[in-house]
Formats: structure tokens, sequence, C-alpha cells
């Protein structure tokens, strides 16, 4: 008889071949003597839909709403269901007596294997294959250390808790916020997640905080001093200052611009100042083994690689190149047993970057077996921190060079000492104000020595005090100078700081001790965050701009929607993280199953019931001081419309994935039409500029573009081609519509136009889609360049000085990066990109790019 060993992945089960030996490729699998080796591609099945359930649950209505199915069926995914059906097969085969389940170690991993094992109707003996690096060596002993399935109960309780509710809250919350919010038009979803809207809500509020922020001027008081051994800088500070409830405040701010002049005046009048400093010796210790999020938070800082980007980058680590461990995990330490693995680890270290420090390691500072902080059962579960294992010859792309690196430099530095410095504090005092200056110099540099840092590279030096400075010393005032600041918002969200903030259950902490201690109550886990992330992206909730996140309007109004309907449980990351501990808590055997899904349950019927009792027009925020056209009475604005008090005109606030301002709606309904406006977007997330015309006799807003007629989408302006040149049909188009901004830079002295701005382009009034070889005037600029819309202001330096400022945010249609450059106007009129140089290099800015580009 024989064992069937399943692994996750293909390249998992060739690599047990390898390391079990005697075994021989037959088909998709590998068989010897004693085993079968296969393999799923990933998940195999998924749970039945609700139609599967119930053919008349196809249709979205509250009627058949909450759905809460008593068991769960399962079915396998169309687009992998022969590799299904082949593992069938295998599990069926009589000479088969034993499943030994080695899909990855973890939840999922479980997932994968159970729902399988089920679908398949196997009764078949379980045990589980528990490997956490991929190195032969880890494969055999997983191996001859196989678990029970009954120890795995918890961790695939957990995992179908995990599946089940997901399938519960997306399933009901999707169609009834849905339901609520469009009336199930064609096309239009509020698609809502347990995990993914808490974390949507995270953007959004950083965003509004952004947004709402009002900065606050400040004045601070620099003052340089000259000793003996060169000059300084101090800034002036209140010495009595205590922290207080207004977080802006800080010891060298001033908040009447009197007061700081006053204080400066009173200083320059004083020729000399009374220093004394004082200073100690600090300690820096090197940063903890990284887990996954800690990873991909570096990755994203150091390299703006995106989370899904550094996971797929460890994975093939860990995978294709056995170069690390397991790196799915949310550990920072070691089991208690590995200090000689990671002595052999050292010892295997060749590369020159790598090798020197390796070498220190074991010959100086030694791995200490007793430090709790690198050697800690108690702070691993089933994985533990991702290190480097003794493969180190792998042909790695770039960004998988990246991630080694910064895994090895980390793996390598917990070893070393601490880095210290010399802190030097010193206070220059002129009458009763003081001036503080901190200088910060590196003497030992320990672990930072790993990272080629050295002592000769410190930069905050401060000229020493000397005897020729008098006792007690004394510096000379040279300058004091008044700067004039503001206070800032918060930074947006980027992917570092929004994992970090997701871990945290929403409470961004940078302290590694406190965010240990709050790690499991955070918003999903380090294997899906990135997974999550991306799923907002791809579900147009958010959008990168360079390394920065930002929710987008469909965004907003779906956690509007979801605040004023009261599903509160939806939008806060501090209660999803708690139904996150609450599965850990199962997979330790401390939650039963029952009593989560009971609660996942009585989450579920309770969006629905919120959503189906929801009536907007309880949701008034009140008059506006705009007055309706039809009934001169002002506009009554509700939750996601204005509303004329009879009934006759109801505006949506957001038209085209865009906001619509006040202002911008008085201008509509007083002039009948505002515009050109940017920032809409169609379905498919393009942007594109229109007007808004108001049609007084039917009530109704609309997009008016070059000749008033928007195609299906709103994407292109009817009446041009696909590179936005006028058709002929337009050759008789009125501009008098258009505001003019200018005269032509192209147009001959003897028949001059003018540049007009439209919704879709900054064009001449001569241009009739004719050929410039005919002497006719064919200039025109669209106002959104790939991707990247072109202000007024930008284009008006275009054609007067034929350059503009550095733009950023164009995508490139190649890549989809985003990148900066200069529009530049050419001699023929044509438009093209001039590039800054780079860091580092002395030359001028690139040569414009000589493609033709298109708007």
């Amino acid at each position: 008889m024989k064992s069937l060993i399943i692994a996750e992945k293909p390249s998992v089960a060739r690599d047990i071949a390898r390391a079990l030996g005697k075994t021989s490729q037959k088909d998709d699998h590998y068989e010897g003597e004693s085993y079968v080796i296969s393999s799923a591609i990933g998940h195999l099945v998924e749970l039945f839909m609700p139609e599967d359930i119930d053919k008349k649950l196809k249709g979205w209505s509250f009627r058949n709403l909450p759905i809460l199915p008593e068991q769960f069926g399962l079915k396998p995914i169309e687009k992998s269901k022969k590799k299904f059906l082949e593992l069938k097969k295998l599990l069926k085969r009589r000479d088969i007596d034993t499943v030994v389940n080695a899909c990855d170690a973890g939840r999922e991993g479980e997932l994968i294997f159970t729902y399988l094992y089920e679908l398949s109707e196997c009764r078949k003996p379980v045990q589980r294959m528990w490997m956490l690096s991929m190195t032969p060596a880890s494969i055999r002993e997983a191996f001859q250390n196989l678990r029970q399935a009954e120890a795995m109960k918890p961790l695939q309780d957990a995992a179908r808790c995990r599946s089940e509710s997901d399938w519960l809250i997306g399933i009901n919350g999707t169609r009834a916020v849905t339901s609520r919010m469009f009336g199930f038009q064609k096309g239009r979803i509020a698609t809502v997640g347990r995990v993914q809207t808490p974390t949507l809500t995270l953007v959004i509020e950083r965003e509004r905080e952004i947004r709402n922020f009002e900065p606050r001027t400040f004045w601070r008081i620099l003052g340089e001093f000259q000793v003996a051994q060169g000059s300084y800088q101090g800034v002036c500070v209140k010495t009595d200052f205590r922290k207080g409830s207004d977080p802006h405040d800080r010891a060298d701010r001033l908040w009447e611009k009197d007061i700081a002049e006053a204080i400066a005046a009173a200083v320059r009048s004083q020729p000399l100042a009374e220093v004394s400093e004082e200073k100690k010796r600090s300690t820096q210790s090197p940063p903890r083994l990284y887990d996954l999020t800690t990873l991909q938070r570096e990755a994203n800082n150091r390299f703006s690689l995106s989370a899904r980007v550094t996971l797929q980058a460890a994975q093939a680590l860990y995978e294709t190149h056995k170069m690390i461990t397991y790196p799915r995990t949310d550990s920072r330490a070691l089991p208690e047993d590995y200090p000689s693995v990671c002595r052999n680890v050292l010892g295997k270290l060749e590369d020159p970057r790598f090798h020197p420090y390796a070498r220190e390691v074991l010959d100086v500072h030694g791995v200490p077996a007793s430090s709790k902080r690198i050697f800690n059962n108690q702070q691993i579960s089933d994985h533990f921190a991702i290190i480097p294992t003794e493969i180190t010859n792998g042909k790695l792309s770039d960004v998988e060079a990246k991630v080694y690196t910064l895994i090895v430099h980390r793996f390598i530095a917990i070893f070393f000492p601490p880095a210290e410095y010399d802190v030097t504090t010193r206070l220059s005092t002129i009458d009763v104000h003081t001036f503080k200056t901190e200088g910060r110099i590196l003497v030992k540099p320990g672990w930072k020595a790993v990272y080629g840092q050295t002592t000769g590279q410190e930069k905050d030096v401060l000229p020493a005090l000397s005897v020729e400075d008098g006792a007690p010393p004394r510096a000379q005032v040279i300058s004091v100078d008044v700067e004039e600041d503001a206070t800032k918002p918060p930074p947006r969200y980027t992917e570092a700081t929004l994992l970090a903030s997701m871990e945290s259950a929403g409470k961004f902490i940078e302290d590694d001790d406190i965010a240990e201690a709050l790690k499991e109550k955070g918003l999903g886990t380090p294997a899906t965050r990135a997974q999550i992330i991306e799923h907002l992206i791809n579900l147009k909730y958010m959008e990168r701009q360079q390394r920065d996140l930002l929710p987008t309007q469909k965004a907003e109004d779906l956690i509007d929607f979801l605040k004023a309907v009261k599903i509160e449980d939806l939008t806060s990351p501090v209660m999803t993280g708690e139904w996150e501990y609450q599965m850990r808590q199962i997979e330790n055997n401390r939650l039963s199953r029952e009593t989560f899904m009971r609660g996942i349950k009585d989450m579920t019927r309770q969006i629905v019931d919120r959503a189906r009792e929801f009536k907007e027009e309880e949701h008034q925020a009140g008059a506006t001081d705009i007055l309706s056209p039809t009934d001169g009475k002002p506009l009554i604005e509700r939750l996601r419309t204005y509303r004329s008090q009879d009934g006759a005109i109801t505006i949506y606030k957001t038209i085209g994935q865009r906001k619509l301002e006040l202002d911008e709606l008085r201008t509509l309904l007083s002039e009948g039409k505002v515009g050109p406006l940017d920032g809409f977007r169609s379905r498919s997330g393009k942007p594109f500029s229109a007007m808004l015309v108001f049609d007084k006799e039917g009530c109704k807003v609309r997009f008016a573009f070059e000749d008033a007629v928007a195609e299906k989408d709103g994407s292109q302006p009817v009446g041009t081609d696909k590179k936005g040149t006028l058709l002929p049909s337009q050759q008789s188009q009125d501009f008098s519509q258009f505001p003019s901004i200018g005269p032509c830079p192209q147009c001959s002295e003897k028949k001059s136009g003018d540049i007009v701005e439209t919704p879709s382009a900054y064009l001449c009034t001569n241009n009739k889609g004719r050929d410039r070889l005919k002497g006719e005037c064919t200039f025109r600029v669209g106002r959104t360049i790939l991707g990247r819309i072109i202000p007024r202001d930008q284009f008006l330096k275009l054609i007067q000085e034929r350059k503009t400022d550095l733009l950023d945010s164009f995508r490139s249609k190649r890549t989809q990066r985003l990148f900066s450059a200069y529009l530049i106007l050419k001699d023929d009129g044509s438009i093209g990109f001039e590039f800054a140089p780079r860091k580092g290099r002395s030359s001028g800015p690139k040569k414009a790019s000589q493609k033709p580009m298109s708007s």
C-alpha cells in the first residue's frame, strides 16, 4: 500500500519527490514504491454560490436576504476542474491507504486540502506534513515528523470560519448595500467585505483628515552661534514647555508673530550667549527579524515595492529558490532549538556583501542561544521569523535579489551588538531665552556596520567647546532669524503605513513591542493583507499615485452610505480585528467554531436589517442656499442627492465618480451649464473632462462634450477619432460657448485663431480637422495626457514659454508606471516630453521624446 502526498503547488510536489527520492514522474504526479506525490494548483474547490443552493437566490432581492446556509456546499472551481478530478481519482485508488496533507503550513493551506478531501468524499486517514523551509533536509525532517489529523482540527476550524464568514458578510452585505445604493442598476455593485471595508475606511478617514485640515501658522526663532572650533545653529525653545492637548504644539513653536519678533529683537541686542552642554551615551538595538508584514513595509519604504510584489518575491525565494524559510508568517522570533541552524546558515553566506559580517558573528559575537529577543518559543505559533536557508546560489531577478538582501542583512544584524552614539545637548542662553542644539555621533557602529555605516559618516557633529571659549563657555551671536512655517496634515497612507495600520487594527504604531502586543487583533493576516490592498485597487475603491494610496469617490460614497445606515461593524477596523483575534483563538483551541459563527450570523442579520429599513428621506442634512428653478425654494441636501422641495429636481452629488461641489451646482442651475470640469471617470476608470448641462424641461443633468453628445462611457468625445483629432463633422463647430484663453501659437499672422478650452482639449478655433500641409491650423492639446489632467495655468505656460513645470503622475502606456516630465511645445506644434536629469548626473535635462504624443 502507498501514501498519497498532496502539495499545494506543482513545484512543491517536485521538491518533495526529489527530497524523498526513489520516485519517477507519471503524468502529473510522481510515484514510487511507497509514495504517490501530486499537487493542487492553489484553491481547487469553492463554496456554493447562492444560486447553487437554490435557483431562486440568483436574483438579488431583499426577499431572499439574509442567506444563511445551515451547511455550506462545495463545488470544483470551473477553471481548475480537470485538476480536481485528477486528484479525486488518486484519492480513490485502492492501493492508497493514507493521505498526507503537504499544502502550505497555514490556514489557507489547511483549507485547500480540507475542501478537496471533503468534495472527493474521501474517508482515508490523514496526516499533516508541516514544512517551514523548502530545503531537502527540512522536507525530510517534516516527513519524519508527520502530525495527526486530530491535532490540525483547530486550524481547520479557523480556516472554515474565515471562508464562511467572508461568504456570509460578502454575499449578504454586497447584495443588501447594492440594493439600497443603486437599486440593482445593471453594472452598479457596491462590494463590501469583512476585512476589505474596514481597511478602506482607514484610507478614507485619513484622506478626509488631510482634506479638512486647517493649517496654523507658527514661528520659530533660529540663531547662529560661533565658538573657537566653528559655528552651529540653535532653535529657541520654551524651557517650561509641557505637552498638552494641542497635538501641534512644540517647544520651539510660537503662535504669535509679534512675540517671536520681540524675542528675536531682544536676542539680537546681545553679543554673547552663555553655553552649557550635556553628553550621554545612547544605544540602539538591532531591529528584530522579519515577519511578512514588516518585510513588506520595509520593501515598500526602501524600494517602493507593493505588498503584492514583495510577497511574490518572497514566495519565489521560498518555493522556487529554497533560499528563505516560510514567508507567510506573523512571527519575529525563532524556535529555541535553532541556534545551531543559524550558525550553519551564517557559515554558508559566501557572498562578499554578507560573508565578512557573517564571519564576524561566528568568530567574535557568537549566536546567543539565551536571547529571548531572538529565540523564543512563546512568540511563535506554527511559523517562525523569515531567515535565509543554507542554499545561497539561486539565480534571482532584480526584485527577488532586493528582498533577499533585506532578509539576509536583517538576519546577520540581529546577532551584532547595539549601535552606540554620543548624544550632545547644547544650550545657548541669552538673558532668559534659550537656544537648543543637538548633535549625535556614531561611536560604535555595532549592527549598523552590516548596512555599511561607519563612524566617519556622521553628519550631526557639533564644533567642540574649548578653553578658548572661556569658563564658563560663551558663544558669539552671529545672526538671529524668525522663520515662518505652518502645521502640516498627516501624510497619506502608503502600502507600508497601511500594512502597519492593518496589523494593529487601525492604530498606526511603529514601536515594535506595542505592535507585538496588538498584532493578534489585526485586519486580515500577513498572507492576505497584500491581496486585500490589491483587491481594493482592482475594485476602483483605491488608486496608487506613486507611493501614496488615495480613495476614489466611489469608495467615499460607499463608506458614507454604510455609516448613514449605521452598519458600523463593516466600517470598524477594531471590530473586524476582534473577529480576526477570535479566529486565532480557535486555532489555539480557546474558542469554539460554533460560537464564532453564531456571532458572524448575528452580524449578517444586522447588516441586512439595517439596509432594508433605511429610508434616504430620513437622512436630510437640511436646506442649502441654492434656489430651485422649479419652485424658487432652497434645495434640500440628502445623503446622496440634492432635491427640490416640489420633487421636480433630483441631482446626485456624485456624477461620473466625481463629487459635484456646491458652487458648481449653483452655476449649473443658474446658468444652465458648468465647466469644463476635470476629474470624471468612466465605468472602466478612464479619466475624462466634460461640461455639465441642466435640461430645464426634463429637469435632468447630462454631460456635454465638443458637440454636446457623449459616448456611452464618456471616455472619448464624439466627433474625434481615437487620437483626439477632429473629424470632418466638426468642421462647422461653434466654439463660442467655450472660454477663450489666448491667441494660438501656431496660426499664421494673416489668419490668427484663439485657443479655447473645451471639455476634452485646448484647441484653436481655426482647427477644422484639415491638413496642416494645406495651411490649416491643427493645433490641439488634450486636457488629459497619459492619465494626467493638464491644468489651465500649465497649458498657458506651455504656449507662452513653450515648456511647463515638472508635472507628475503621467502613466506609461507600456509599463503602466507613473512618471514625471516637463511638457514642451515643439516647432511643428506637436507636444513632447522632457525628463529631468536623474540624481547624481551633472548633465542637463534629457532630450525631449521625439515620439508623437496622443492625448
